[in-house]
């Protein structure tokens, strides 16, 4: 579920903190289809990635584990999900962390929430081979988009959109003379006061509730040449009088601002899901918010016309996506080669055997003779259909019997290459025939 397809209200009840996470990832792969699973919840989507052993009942434990922990139905909940299965999955995870499935596309945040959710995943042992390959297939993705095209110049951070808006509506190039606030230290947070600080915001004051974290942030941001002090969580209502933005970014369960924190005009952006700041500060004259509900619905009226950048982000996405299709095609037909050979050596020890009885008059050095002959004669007859097998398995080419029996033995059909000129005409060919 995502900003594509789900309301922010609902979103916001689907929201994750990291014990919820935690929790649900376990309850999933404790379900009969499930053995791994790895949650990937932000402010614009909750994913779950999951191996199944069958994908109706795959879905219907995903649903189950949801509902259960969100508190939302089942037929709620199926009106808005979206499920991608085998390849399909592959290729949305891939396209998610590129950041081609933002809000805003070719925005950076993701692929670092990708990889915390895959880190996450993988320390509490819910992650197997399967969405290990996965994961890792799709950071490198996002690392190559980002790299080798120029997603990142069209592409924008929530953080970016909203201090764009805002200052839209305060109807000014820059934050140059004026003071901010910023609730929260997290990574969020962080990326604001430093985007403040860009846009020239005069000063910063910044409160969290572990204050420690409040005075690193605050540090760091000295350290940049933006002036910025700390205040006290408690004392934020405060603050609030002296600042001319407020940006509120924290993990908390109830509202960092309301109404009755509001003792004069204010810009508000609120980056949090659920939501920081309460709607109702907007009755307050010359109060504005800008939320994640506002930016959907801004970017929705926005044309969504693809660039050559996306075009070859896309191109990049496509190519990984193959190649990990192929990898995981030939990791399957492994065990079947495995067998195989282990089918060819156990025919080979027991006609050997047979032949150690008929013949035992035999030298040992001889029969050792005929014995490395004999595996010598089977390898080489196995090589070129292993190596076939996996080639075949990665191209993944829907092939005749004859095809198959042609490559996997190396039988290839005899072919003649002849000048088009030297051929005989018709009528030459005809003549023959009657002498």
């Amino acid at each position: 579920m995502s900003h594509r397809s789900a309301p922010v209200a609902l979103l916001e009840r689907l929201s994750m903190d990291d014990t919820v996470q935690t929790e649900t990832a376990t309850a999933l792969v404790d379900q009969p289809s499930l053995s791994e699973a790895m949650i990937v919840s932000t402010c614009n989507r909750l994913e779950v990635y999951a191996v199944t052993n069958s994908f109706h009942s795959g879905v219907e434990d995903v649903l189950s584990v949801l509902a259960e922990k969100s508190g939302v139905e089942q037929a709620e909940l199926r009106s808005y999900l979206y499920v991608r299965y085998a390849d399909a999955a592959a290729e949305h995870m891939m396209t998610v962390t590129s950041g081609l499935d933002s809000m805003v596309v070719g925005e950076q945040q993701i692929i670092g929430q990708v990889r915390s959710s895959y880190q996450d995943a993988a320390q509490r042992g819910t992650v197997g081979p399967g969405l290990h390959s996965l994961a890792q297939s799709a950071l490198y993705t996002g690392k190559r988009v980002h790299s080798e095209t120029d997603i990142d110049d069209a592409g924008a951070s929530m953080v970016t959109l909203a201090l764009d808006e805002a200052m839209a509506i305060m109807g000014v190039e820059d934050f140059t003379g004026k003071t901010a606030l910023v609730l929260g230290a997290g990574a969020m947070a962080s990326l604001a006061a430093t985007h403040l600080g860009k846009r020239g915001i005069n000063n910063l004051i910044i409160a969290n509730r572990t204050r420690s974290r409040a005075e690193r942030l605050a540090e760091h941001s000295r350290e940049a040449g933006v002036p910025a002090e700390v205040v006290d969580f408690n004392s934020r209502a405060g603050a609030m009088a002296r600042v001319d933005i407020a940006v509120s970014a924290t993990a908390s369960d109830e509202f960092t601002i309301t109404a009755e924190d509001i003792s004069g005009p204010v810009m508000l952006a609120d980056l949090s899901l659920p939501r920081d700041i309460d709607d109702a500060v907007t009755e307050h004259d010359g109060v504005r918010l800008v939320n994640i509900e506002y930016l959907h619905q801004r970017m929705r009226q926005a044309d969504d016309k693809d660039s050559r950048s996306r075009a070859a982000a896309e191109a990049i996405v496509a190519e990984e996506v193959s190649n990990f299709n192929s990898r995981q095609r030939v990791r399957e037909v492994g065990p079947a080669v495995a067998e195989l050979r282990k089918a060819a050596n156990e025919v080979t020890d027991g006609e050997l055997a047979r032949l150690r009885a008929r013949v035992p008059d035999l030298s040992e050095e001889d029969f050792e003779q005929v014995s490395r002959t004999v595996r010598r004669v089977v390898d080489k007859i196995l090589h070129t259909p292993t190596v076939k097998i996996k080639e075949l398995a990665a191209a993944s080419e829907t092939v005749s019997v004859e095809t198959a029996i042609e490559e996997l033995f190396g039988l290839g059909r005899s072919s003649v290459a002849i000048d088009a000129q030297r051929l005989p005409k018709l009528s030459e060919i005809t003549e023959e025939r009657r002498k």
